[in-house]
């Protein structure tokens, strides 16, 4: 018996590899694409430290708005169209559920508490209705349950672990359309055009130097294609190798937030990894390889969703309990771009405008605030890339920052970024720094990541005052970073402690315990 079928969009954004729609459209009589616009996500938020909404920045907002406008252009073809509402999502969608008769509901499986207490709420209401419901998993390569339940209850948590469960992924759905069945009544209820940055309330932002990517599965096609055309540099992609200076043309595939939407199916991008595999025959291999960075979202994802309060020190049970100093000041100083350090404040301002960086200058960055040299709490850097990244992902956000932090994955709390020699070593000359620091655009290559080493007459020289035009730095390095490995010393040597008196604990309780028995027999 035909039904009317409603397909929840949220992430997936994409018209390939998409099992939810697949699944919506098959034996419906009706069918309904729906996105919700939350006004939490998409509201101008005065009170934040850069524009955009209280729970993003502008380059991310408009990113998703771009790849809405490209899945109604896409749906249209089809005969179709996205219908968008405005509230918060779970409410919206169950009234919708009720009022357009939906006899199935489909949605993309999601891994994140916040999405998780979502669709509960929804499935719940769908169930009590009698309503069918398909959550199929095509986010991620595999499913993050399966993962676990593999394990034994507990996420891997080794990335080559990991990968030993894993195996290989189901291949993406293959079905295209040349027609989706039509959209059936939908009442009195408003729906929205996909709306423009500036009818959301934020005013000309003409002048704004935004994100030069372009969201959209569009776009994330033709980039793929653009990416995989080069052979010899997909076979030979060596991570962490790459420039993390080169912006004109980025030392990676920017494929990302092209993911994090869903834009692309990362099933789909293994898949065609495979295919030039295998007509090449010599390649890189994971870890280090393009499906190695597949194989490594996938764990961070599997990792959070099976780790209670992932996204925090306290109460996280991978997490080393490090007692970061609290420092306003030096947090503000590095989220703007103004520690005095060009290297560290060239990629800040990039993210700033851009909202993307090149992995190695966020291993930069996150080192300098956090183990390198502030000694600040990984969560505030984690909040700052939360709100400026076009491809901010929960999972790999957290699980980033607690790497490069040292909090869990990676203990090698003595290897430090240098805010000086690193980017020195991949741009001499500084280029990276005169285009996105334009104050130092005119210093001589010998002072660009130092300037404040410069003769006074350089200075005037460049029409760039240290301390004035241009901030000194605002920590010593040499310094800074003794004193920070002295401190992640001294927390991992109490971490380890604390370890041992647990276990003896544990010894000695289930001695005690022991010993009882031994008496009532």
């Amino acid at each position: 018996m035909e039904t009317n079928s409603l397909v929840w969009f949220r992430k997936g954004l994409r018209i390939h590899d998409n099992p939810a729609l697949d699944l919506a459209r098959r034996g419906c009589k009706h069918l309904y694409p729906v996105f919700v616009l939350d006004p939490h996500y998409l509201d101008p938020d005065c009170s934040a430290f850069s524009p955009g909404s209280a729970r993003s920045g502008l380059n991310r907002i408009q990113f998703l708005l771009e790849s809405l406008r490209d899945l109604d252009t896409s749906l249209r073809r089809l005969g179709s169209r996205l219908l968008l509402l405005r509230g918060e999502p779970a409410p919206v969608v169950c009234r919708l559920l009720k009022d357009w008769k939906i006899g199935k509901l489909c949605f993309e499986f999601d891994t994140e508490p916040y999405g998780l207490a979502r669709d509960k709420q929804v499935k719940d209401f769908a169930s009590d209705c009698g309503i069918d419901v398909h959550s199929p998993v095509s986010h991620t390569l595999f499913n993050p349950s399966g993962i676990i339940e593999k394990n034994g209850g507990k996420p891997p948590l080794t990335y080559q672990s990991f990968v030993a469960l894993a195996g290989c992924p189901v291949d993406p759905c293959a079905t295209t359309y040349s027609e989706l069945p039509p959209i059936g009544e939908t009442g009195d209820y408003e729906l929205l055009s996909v709306p423009k940055i500036e009818d959301l309330g934020y005013g000309d932002i003409s002048q704004e130097e935004l994100s030069p990517f372009h969201g959209g599965e569009t776009e994330a096609l033709k980039r793929l294609d653009q990416v995989l055309e080069d052979k010899a540099w997909v076979t030979n992609f060596e991570k962490p190798k790459g420039d993390p200076s080169a912006f004109l043309t980025p030392a990676t595939t920017v494929l990302s937030p092209y993911l994090k939407f869903g834009c692309l199916s990362s099933r789909y991008f293994y898949k065609r990894l495979q295919g030039i595999y295998a007509s090449v025959g010599k390649h890189t291999k994971p870890p280090v390889s393009l499906v190695g960075q597949l194989l490594w979202r996938d764990f961070f994802y599997t990792v959070a969703f099976g780790t209670p309060n992932f996204d925090r020190m306290k109460g996280n049970k991978i997490c080393k309990q490090i007692p970061w100093s609290e420092n306003e000041e030096l947090l503000v100083a590095w989220r703007d771009g103004q520690t005095g350090y060009p290297w560290i404040d060239a990629i800040m301002i990039q993210l700033k405008k851009w909202g993307w960086i090149h992995h190695l200058a966020r291993h930069c960055v996150a080192c300098f605030l956090t183990r390198g040299d502030m000694f600040i709490h990984w969560e505030k850097g984690r909040d700052v890339f939360e709100r400026l990244l076009i491809d901010s992902d929960w999972a790999i956000n957290n699980g980033n920052w607690l790497w490069l932090s040292c909090s869990s994955f990676f203990y090698q709390y003595y290897r430090i970024y240098s805010p000086i020699s690193f980017g020195k070593k991949y741009d001499p000359s500084g280029n990276y720094i005169r285009h996105f620091l334009p104050v130092l655009k005119d210093f001589p290559k010998e002072y660009i990541y130092e300037p404040w080493t410069a003769p006074l007459s350089v200075q005037k020289k460049a029409n760039c005052i240290i301390g004035k035009d241009y901030p000194r730095p605002v920590v010593d390095h040499e310094n800074a970073s003794k004193e920070c490995k002295k401190k992640m010393g001294e927390a991992f040597a109490s971490s380890s402690s604390k370890k041992q008196q647990n276990h003896n604990d544990s010894n000695e309780i289930a001695s005690l315990k022991s010993k009882r028995r031994k008496k009532t027999e």
